[in-house]
């Protein structure tokens, strides 16, 4: 088989935070197809029966933690089981998330730092503390490269409406420059950083949103060029390229992945 035609990510461990459900969820499946085994890492109790249904579809060696990404002694734990019970990690995707639709009048201090701590210190602590093992490990063990993959989103280049989210647009612009900052840092260090930034997709959440307020969806849907909303393995291949040593020479960048949203 020519290394071309060989599985992306053969050989390596990936973990996806917010990994249970949804789009991480997806993420996680595309990373598994692509031949690493892989780690979800949820605040949800049932991550584990996620992570069985994935080994079970994919073949891979999977592995489903109850963490906190607010709570640095909970990733700090999740962490020491990943390597006990499979290998250090070399791809993180930081996925974890949430949002708040609410106006900056109405928006308290609680909410704001409850938004930033999962959003904007859940990726920063996550990343800090896999950037951290990974060198520790590579002092022991000559390995390859890392990678990071953060999820921003399109949110962070554009005051998507008729929805206020303020807080929810500002605390993506701070994931894609954290991106940046921390790929230009950490590059010399092996580690190699990028960000995904999804528009609209068709998450279980979303949908679930969407049958509640049909109007709202389909304001957003008449400002998508490509006429509809993603769906959630259509950020699959992106996120193993960016992952993979295939993407060698993509630094610090949040790709924004939209049906063309932001461009007009």
């Amino acid at each position: 088989m020519s290394k071309m035609m060989e599985p992306a990510l053969a050989g390596r461990t990936a973990v996806v935070t917010g990994g249970a459900r949804g789009l991480g969820y997806a993420m996680a499946e595309a990373l598994a197809h692509d031949g690493a085994d892989v780690v979800l890492l949820d605040r949800l109790e049932n991550v584990a029966d996620s992570a069985r249904r994935l080994a079970e579809k994919t073949g891979v060696r999977t592995l489903g933690l109850v963490m906190d990404v607010t709570d640095e002694q909970s990733v700090g734990a999740a962490f020491d089981t990943i390597e006990r019970e499979l290998r250090p990690a070399d791809v993180l995707v930081n996925s974890a998330g949430m949002t708040l639709g609410s106006p900056l009048l109405e928006t308290s201090t609680a909410d704001w730092d409850r938004l930033f701590g999962v959003n904007v210190t859940g990726t920063f602590l996550t990343s800090r503390i896999f950037a951290a093992r990974y060198l520790a490990a590579r002092e022991e063990e000559s390995g390859g490269e890392a990678t990071i993959v953060n999820v921003s989103s399109m949110s962070a280049f554009a005051v998507n409406i008729p929805q206020t989210q303020a807080a929810y647009n500002t605390s993506k612009a701070a994931v894609s420059m954290f991106t940046a900052s921390a790929a230009i840092e950490w590059l010399p260090l092996g580690i190699r950083v990028n960000a995904i930034a999804p528009g609209y997709f068709a998450s279980d959440m979303t949908r679930d949103f969407v049958a509640e307020n049909p109007e709202m969806a389909a304001t957003w849907v008449s400002k998508i060029p490509a006429g509809r909303m993603g769906e959630p393995h259509e950020l699959g291949d992106l996120v193993v390229y960016l992952a993979s040593e295939r993407s060698a020479y993509v630094v610090g960048q949040s790709f924004r992945i939209d049906g063309g949203y932001t461009v007009v």
